[in-house]
């Protein structure tokens, strides 16, 4: 049986700037834009999504939130309502309420976690292989000050080989996780397993669109550098993700592109040419990237 983690307080660190240049260095190294290949990523990926999440968590939370996950907008909706909406759609779609036991695969640091479990009452566990962002997640956890300790806990654990037993859920999603899967039908079949029989999973992930074209250089320079820029191993296209779910042993239920229903779509906010005072080195080639709906 799996245990919780027992951290109270988020931890703390202070580190030489020399240190912190280095893991930059030792993570830039895995990727292709840098001298990396996919395979080496994928085999030690643990290693690759802890060093960019321990790098990058605090940027997020300072710019984005405690969700780390995009959404598409509805026309006169804010960024946050965008966020709280996608949160609610997948609570609804899997029938969560009081008395549900369900699971947040690649937790984060717990923004849709806590956002799920007060909107829908049911009780949520996250796992997440990050040490630094299961404290943070427990430091947000307390201070909202709702009693979240009754109806959420948090597991450091890999979610390629998670510590429950078989049949242990009664629902599972995720959120922008599983694309840093090494092994995206094995992901999903650790997934069913802990998922009682009949029981439903449903999540949004990263896929590439049937237009990304695999040997156009200037779109496999954009996807290095998407990999790069969020810690993926590799991308996979919505063709091969559904069939890594069918190959899993999930019936595939429902299925949708919503870059393409999108009233604003879901990379505006990171959009250069959105912005007026802040700059930083981003794609603006994002055509051959979709975000996916599978449920």
């Amino acid at each position: 049986m799996s245990m919780p983690v027992h951290l109270i307080t988020p931890q703390i660190t202070s580190r030489a700037p020399q240190a912190i240049a280095e893991d930059i260095d030792k993570y830039e190294k895995y990727h292709t834009t840098h001298g990396g290949d996919v395979q080496a990523r994928k085999e030690q990926y643990a290693d690759m999504v802890n060093k960019y999440y321990d790098l990058a968590t605090s940027f997020y939370e300072y710019g984005w939130g405690t969700s780390f996950h995009f959404a598409h907008r509805l026309k006169h909706e804010t960024h946050t309502e965008s966020i709280r909406r996608h949160e609610h759609y997948l609570a609804l779609r899997l029938g969560l309420q009081p008395g549900v036991k369900c699971l947040d695969v690649g937790c984060g640091i717990g923004g849709p976690l806590r956002e799920i479990a007060l909107f829908s009452g049911a009780h949520i566990t996250g796992v997440n292989n990050n040490a630094y962002q299961i404290s943070r997640a427990l430091y947000h956890t307390k201070r909202t000050g709702r009693n979240l300790d009754q109806l959420s806990r948090f597991v450091k654990a890999d979610f390629m080989n998670m510590p429950f037993e078989d049949n242990s859920f009664d629902a599972v999603y995720q959120i922008d996780a599983t694309c840093h899967a090494p092994d995206q039908v094995g992901c999903y079949r650790e997934i069913l397993r802990v998922l009682k029989p009949g029981q439903c999973f449903a999540g949004y992930e990263w896929c590439a669109t049937s237009a990304y074209d695999r040997n156009n250089p200037l779109q496999q320079q954009v996807m290095a550098e998407v990999e790069l820029g969020n810690g993926l191993p590799d991308i996979r296209t919505t063709e091969e993700t559904i069939a890594s779910l069918q190959a899993a042993g999930f019936e595939i239920l429902d299925a949708c592109d919503l870059a393409t229903t999108a009233d604003i779509p879901w990379w505006d906010p990171v959009d250069p040419d959105q912005w007026t005072r802040l700059q930083s080195k981003c794609t603006q080639a994002m055509d051959p990237i979709q975000h996916t709906c599978l449920a």
